[in-house]
């Protein structure tokens, strides 16, 4: 390795470290002039890069120059602001360098003893964001609950199925597992389903109830309660129910102080996902849609979608934290140790899938402080105003129509079909959605809602300002006069 790059140099990794943050910073300088989604084939980066490693070492130079002519051009960018698609995945001065920091650092913390600032970090910055969302203190690390960064609120969920499985199959017995029953509302997230298929839950008994559009596409305490009773009568055993606040397609919210205490009355452990939503609701003005958390199990939010900490750091609370490691916990001989023995740490490999985790709580941590509460609200505040400007703006349009009423910062709307013609609705919507992504300028997505085609508008991204919201609803003006022009 002589005269090349060494595996590790402190003086070269404040060279080729200085270069790489002026090669990002120029990125998020330049990020508007990308075309939004990606506008590349499938299989298009085969044809451009060799088909072996090359066998001798290149320079920072030519990878970055690549980076540029190769991989930018496939790249979906998810930090422009003029993306409005799914929801955002934040990226912040704040949360990069607490990234930079976990990879300097790069330990592997699955127990106290590996990195105790890890594990003990972590502990002290979910308690923080515990309190800031005023979550009861049952969810608090100085109690029999606590907090554990997961990857993302699809392995939340799966932990908590896992462990609320195994809770109630150590008390009826593990041959009943057939007879277990999971129930959520059509809004669901899909997350929740592929945990019930890792977790050996029978598809059958995966109740998926209608949620109501009545009540903006929330779910209806008198449909749990007759789901659950009807399968009481016929001797299966509900386990499982989780409710949400702020659901994918709509951000509907669900009623979870009723929800709740239908669960609690039947023994079901009640999860929360607040994958994105949970973010707002460090507002004062928007905690209200969590009255009811206090009847949970568990409590989800991902600070990687609207909370200025970058991908991956989903923040997973419960309230037991003893189910989660007699569901999870395994105690080689390779990993025990005076201090995991005694009983006196939390060891997170025992709340996880993996056993290896990184330094995320670091990110968190400097995001926190970096910005402070204070900031973090006014952040999400601008967001749900610029949404709102846009509600308006479509509402404004006769052409157009807001489907369902605006919570926080995604906007449901579509494009009305000629009179007579409803069944066109759907294919209108659609090409429009195809037209406005394919130029480049804005990248939005869809759902469906009641066999409507609808399209989705997320405000989150860090970079976005008022010009980005009134251009983008200039370009869906301009895409759907032209396609009306043709019906």
């Amino acid at each position: 390795m002589e005269g090349g790059l060494k595996p590790m140099d402190a003086e070269q990794l404040r060279e080729y470290g200085h270069k790489m943050v002026d090669f990002i910073a120029d990125y998020y300088k330049n990020i508007e002039n990308f075309p939004v989604l990606s506008q590349v084939q499938p299989g298009y980066l085969r044809k451009l890069l060799p088909e072996t490693a090359p066998a001798h070492s290149e320079t920072l130079q030519a990878v970055l120059e690549d980076v540029e002519t190769k991989i930018l051009p496939g790249v979906t960018h998810w930090q422009s602001p003029d993306y409005f698609a799914y929801f955002p995945s934040n990226s912040s001065v704040a949360g990069f360098l607490g990234e930079m920091l976990s990879a300097g650092i790069n330990m592997v913390g699955f127990s106290w003893i590996t990195s105790p600032a890890a594990t003990e970090l972590e502990m002290i910055v979910l308690d923080w964001l515990a309190k800031a969302l005023k979550l009861p203190d049952e969810f608090l690390s100085t109690g029999q609950g606590g907090g554990v960064i997961q990857g993302t609120a699809s392995e939340a969920v799966l932990v908590v199925i896992l462990a609320a499985r195994d809770k109630v199959l150590r008390r009826v017995g593990k041959d009943a597992i057939s007879k277990l029953v999971v129930y959520c509302s059509d809004q669901t997230h899909s997350s929740l389903q592929k945990a019930c298929q890792i977790g050996g839950i029978y598809p059958e008994n995966f109740r998926v109830l209608k949620a109501d559009p009545s009540r903006d596409y929330a779910l209806s305490p008198d449909t749990l309660s007759e789901a659950v009773s009807h399968d009481m009568a016929t001797g299966l055993i509900p386990f499982f129910f989780c409710a949400t606040i702020g659901t994918t397609s709509s951000t509907a919210v669900d009623p979870l102080l009723e929800l709740g205490k239908i669960a609690k009355s039947n023994s079901i452990w009640f999860h929360v996902d607040a994958a994105y939503a949970g973010s707002a609701c460090i507002c004062p003005e928007y905690r209200g849609y969590m009255n009811g958390v206090e009847e949970a199990d568990s409590f989800n939010m991902n600070a990687h979608k609207w909370f200025l900490t970058n991908f991956d750091c989903s923040a997973l609370w419960v309230k037991d934290r003893s189910a989660l490691i007699q569901s999870l916990s395994t105690n080689p001989e390779y990993l025990k140790n005076k201090a995991s023995q005694e009983n006196l740490v939390v060891d997170y490999k025992d709340w996880q899938i993996p056993l290896g985790r990184r330094f995320r709580s670091l990110k968190l941590w400097m995001v926190l402080r970096l910005y402070g509460l204070e900031k973090l609200q006014a952040y999400i505040r601008n967001h749900i105003e610029l949404a709102k400007l846009f509600e308006e703006l479509v509402a404004q349009d006769k052409r157009f129509e807001i489907v369902t009423p605006r919570k926080f910062s995604l906007v449901c709307f579509r494009l009305l079909p000629p009179p007579s013609n409803e069944d066109y609705a759907n294919k209108l919507n659609h090409d429009l959605l195809d037209s406005v992504n394919s130029t480049g300028k804005l990248f939005i997505s869809h759902t469906l809602l009641s066999d409507r085609y609808i399209l989705r508008f997320a405000v989150g991204a860090p970079l976005t300002e008022e010009r980005h919201i009134v251009g983008a609803w200039k370009v869906l003006q301009d895409e759907a006069a032209t396609l009306l022009s043709k019906c």
